[in-house]
């Protein structure tokens, strides 16, 4: 049976892609990458969104905190020939995909929206909402 690109990524590139998460995750928690800036951040590596073909990958990183995210950011980017020798070289890939990292937005995204639905307006909505019930 066909995937239509409509139902979104299929099971392989999906279990690629958290492949490539946890390889990424490890480098960095073991401090393979000799950089000063990764060297004093954890940094999480929250999702990798693989490309169809699997010849792209884009990491989803938070630092701990959101301390100097840009920095870690720029970190990433300056060493990513590296990192993808290392996907690539652990993985067994024929070839290495091609990383881009991005910060992780969905955390402040969900702080946000956690602090509306707090607010004292949308607080009293929902109360007069479950007493309608």
């Amino acid at each position: 049976m066909a995937v239509t690109p409509s139902e979104g990524p299929s099971v392989r590139v999906l279990r690629v892609g958290e492949q490539v998460r946890h390889i990424l995750s490890e480098v960095l928690m073991r401090g393979d990458v000799h950089d000063a800036v990764l060297a004093k951040h954890v940094v999480s590596v929250t999702e990798v969104r693989m490309s169809p073909d699997l010849r792209h990958a884009t990491a989803f990183i938070k630092p701990l905190l959101g301390k100097d995210e840009e920095a870690v950011l720029k970190a990433l980017r300056t060493n990513t020939a590296y990192l993808q020798r290392e996907v690539a070289s652990r993985m067994g890939l024929k070839y290495a995909a091609k990383l881009k990292f991005l910060a992780d937005d969905s955390f402040d995204e969900g702080s946000h929206i956690d602090k509306l639905l707090r607010a004292p307006k949308v607080a009293q909505d929902l109360a007069s909402d479950d007493e309608e019930d």
